[in-house]
């Protein structure tokens, strides 16, 4: 029943009556999102190498970052326009499923970029530390991160091809790396430096070589969590084989990348891929064992792939460089990451009375 004389509110049009992303369209993302974080790989390599010679914002390691960007956000604001005919509102209903987010992340970015842009113009190029810590650069890559998991999402949807989850969420803990560069267990000697059991002043903070030995066990910690938390996202869904080795491998080669390929770090981080290599198949064999709605499924995935990811990676540093803590120190830090694994898995798979198997996925989608 209507009131003369009063129009009835409309009703938004409903998202999950937009047509999902084709492959195709998931596919094309994926590619300018790859271009996206190539261009910020580019400006991370030279703000870790060639800082001598950048003068201001425009350069062209940013000409690369903002070409993927661009290329990206057109992208993701013509799959809504081309969903006009189902929603004439596209800029507001038009979003594919897993896009929304994606257009928020444009959005971030932009404002991101131009605060960039103020700020090396004004103040200057950051360096080091200050280029990770840089509030205009953590605006960049939450928004780039954004953009290229929107392929992640779709898939999450609509169960399209793996493929493109599989990079895509590769692609979305690699942007996140940049502003973790400062604590990449990737990057770490601290297991091939001597610990003296020293711990300096009454604070036990001022021993040097007790510093150093926090430094990579934090790293250790923080790594753990990049790799991890991506990882049990894709799990939680459905089982993958190949997510553990594209994760791994994409982090560290961005890392390697940026630095130029450090010899020991090199070998440590291909040791560390193998590792998640055997990660991948060991809980594709538990799957299958198993099944996918076991009991404790994903705490078990979580604690053993950062498990042999690191005892790989220790075992290329020791190959490499020789490793010089105590067994208690780089055992500890196996399998501190391992029950740090096991939580998250824990959290991962939450509690709705049944065990922590597959997540279907949902009819209406994702933002």
């Amino acid at each position: 029943m209507t009131i003369s004389g009063i129009r009835p509110v409309d009703t938004p049009a409903r998202t999950d009556l937009v047509r999902a992303a084709t492959p195709r369209e998931d596919a094309v993302m994926v590619l300018l999102a790859a271009c996206l974080v190539g261009g910020a790989l580019s400006d991370g390599w030279a703000h870790a190498n060639v800082i001598e010679t950048l003068e201001g914002f425009f350069t062209p390691w940013h000409g690369l970052l903002y070409a993927g960007f661009a290329g990206s956000a057109a992208w993701t604001f013509w799959l809504a326009y081309q969903r006009r005919d189902q929603a004439p509102r596209w800029w507001r209903d038009g979003w594919p499923a897993g896009y929304r987010l994606g257009a928020l992340g444009v959005l971030l970015f932009l404002v991101g970029g131009l605060a960039d842009m103020v700020w090396h113009e004004t103040i200057g190029i950051e360096v080091g530390l200050e280029a990770t810590f840089s509030p205009s650069h953590m605006l960049l890559v939450v928004g780039g991160v954004l953009i290229v998991t929107s392929p992640l999402r779709s898939w999450w949807v609509t169960g399209g091809r793996a493929i493109t989850g599989i990079v895509s969420v590769t692609l979305g803990a690699m942007a996140t790396t940049i502003l973790l560069t400062h604590s990449s267990a990737f990057l770490t000697l601290a297991p091939t430096q001597p610990y003296d059991g020293y711990d300096g002043d009454e604070t036990g903070l001022q021993g040097m070589s007790r510093l150093v030995a926090l430094t990579g066990v934090s790293s250790y910690v923080i790594t753990t969590l990049l790799l991890t938390v991506p990882l049990l996202l894709v799990l939680r869904r459905r089982p993958t084989l190949g997510a553990a080795t594209a994760i791994t491998a994409g982090v560290a080669l961005f890392v390697m990348v940026m630095f130029e390929f450090p010899a020991a770090q090199a070998a440590g981080a291909v040791a560390a891929v193998c590792g998640a290599a055997v990660a991948d198949t060991l809980i594709a064999r538990l799957d299958a064992v198993r099944g996918t709605g076991a009991p404790l499924r994903l705490v078990i995935a979580g604690a053993l792939f950062p498990a042999l990811v690191w005892s790989g990676q220790l075992l290329g540093l020791h190959v490499a460089e020789g490793l010089q803590w105590p067994a208690e120190m780089w055992t500890g830090v196996i399998v501190l990451t391992a029950i740090l694994g096991a939580l998250l898995g824990t959290l991962a798979g939450g509690y709705s009375g049944q065990p922590a198997g597959i997540r279907e996925p949902r009819t209406s989608p994702l933002a």
